[in-house]
């Protein structure tokens, strides 16, 4: 047997790139190192289903250990390593101990962007990321009178949506002009902004948060620049995330707001691979993007293992995302950002729409409420470069299959 194959990081994006090693015929070790003591597990539920209690934590679980068993995937948990060495192709574990590698991929995610003022330590200041997180934010929701959430991005909205649903008083504090202002259009921004309101929520845009309020240690107010004062038993920080890159910066690889990567997840070292949320992805033309999903998590970790094995197998599929909030499934495909035009089909005052972005004409992303079978179609027709026109989408009797049936000027 030769060296293994490590891997750092046992989220979605390790476990893909371990997945993807057995299946493109790798037959020696594969090694999987994790912080957490969990086997890899779903995120996405921890602000929505689990942090309701509708999802319980056994359903989490990606792949239990009879999977790791059967593919002879060894996953440490609860094991950090410390640095890593790439002239010596090995990595340093916590306990000062060595391992030799015959490949490595960094997939060691990213953690929540902290606030850095006055009051951010104080008990009952939380921001969520573990499973652990999920269950201390849904214990205190219960516990609460009032739940004040900064940071009005999809996961302060989903928190706000569950402590609503618990009946809790909830203001959502957002410092951008609109909510979802990163990723959403103004008209899925206001959407957004109407349903949270038709359910109690009082959100509050341009609230540029100066300080935190605490007595005897807990949280108790939460303060903003221009003198406003809120009552908080809890505080969910929800304002980003930062790229955990620190592994890759120390032993001298690329990094610029995470593991610079390129579409085969290659770092400036050819031996070493990043995939998920701690890269940045280097495109053709210089630019950086981040993309923090399981879609990039899971493609980018079976693009890292192709190359591992001397494959070139780019990721190059539209993003998309998802949020549940109270009875509104959002799903967003490709990006609205550069759109010149939009198409609705559906109505927003139901909960039942799909808005279709175009620029130049061409189609580049769709957000849908309630609406899956257009996202997927939406999702088919991005990534095969396909384009309904405007008045096609507009249109309620034509049918937009009939595209990938046929095929469409891109």
């Amino acid at each position: 047997m030769g060296e293994p194959i490590i891997i750092v990081g046992a989220g979605q994006a390790g476990l893909a790139a371990a997945e993807a090693l057995r299946a493109e015929g790798w037959r020696d070790e594969i090694v999987i190192y994790g912080a957490e003591k969990h086997a890899p597990y779903n995120r996405p539920p921890l602000s929505k289903g689990y942090l309701l209690g509708e999802t319980p934590a056994a359903q989490l679980t990606i792949r239990g250990a009879e999977f790791f068993a059967k593919k002879r995937i060894e996953l440490c948990a609860a094991h950090t390593v410390s640095a890593i060495e790439p002239d010596a192709h090995s990595i340093v574990l916590d306990d000062g101990s060595r391992r030799q590698c015959a490949g490595l991929v960094l997939a060691t995610g990213s953690r929540p962007r902290e606030l850095g003022i006055e009051g951010a330590r104080l008990s009952g200041v939380a921001s969520l990321r573990t499973l652990e997180d999920s269950a201390e934010i849904g214990a205190r929701i219960d516990r609460a009178d009032n739940v004040v959430v900064i940071g009005g991005g999809f996961i302060g909205l989903e928190v706000a949506a569950a402590a609503r649903k618990r009946g809790r008083s909830v203001i959502v504090l957002e410092a951008m002009d609109r909510l979802l202002a990163r990723v959403a259009s103004p008209a899925v921004s206001e959407y957004v902004a109407r349903l949270h309101a038709g359910h109690g929520v009082h959100a509050i845009t341009n609230a540029k948060v100066s300080r935190l309020v605490g007595e005897n240690g807990s949280v108790r107010a939460v303060e903003t620049a221009d003198g406003r004062s809120f009552p908080a038993d809890l505080v969910v920080v929800g304002v980003g995330a930062v790229a955990n890159d620190e592994l890759a910066r120390s032993a001298g690889l690329a990094c610029d707001r995470g593991v610079i990567v390129d579409a085969c997840s290659r770092t400036s070292d050819p031996a070493i691979f990043a995939a998920g949320d701690c890269t940045a992805r280097r495109h053709g033309d210089g630019a950086l993007s981040r993309l923090e999903s399981v879609q990039n998590a899971v493609e980018q970790g079976k693009s890292a293992a192709a190359a591992l094995m001397g494959k070139d197998r780019p990721f190059h599929a539209a993003p998309w995302f998802w949020s549940d909030q109270y009875d509104a499934k959002l799903q967003m495909a490709g990006t609205s950002a550069q759109a010149d035009k939009a198409a609705l089909r559906g109505s927003m005052a139901q909960n039942h729409f799909s808005l279709f972005y175009f620029r130049g004409g061409k189609l580049i992303g769709v957000d849908t409420v309630n609406r899956p079978g257009d996202h997927m179609l939406a999702r088919k027709l991005l990534d095969a470069s396909l384009s309904p026109t405007i008045e096609q989408v507009s249109n309620p009797d034509f049918d937009l299959k009939n595209l990938l049936a046929v095929g469409a000027p891109a």
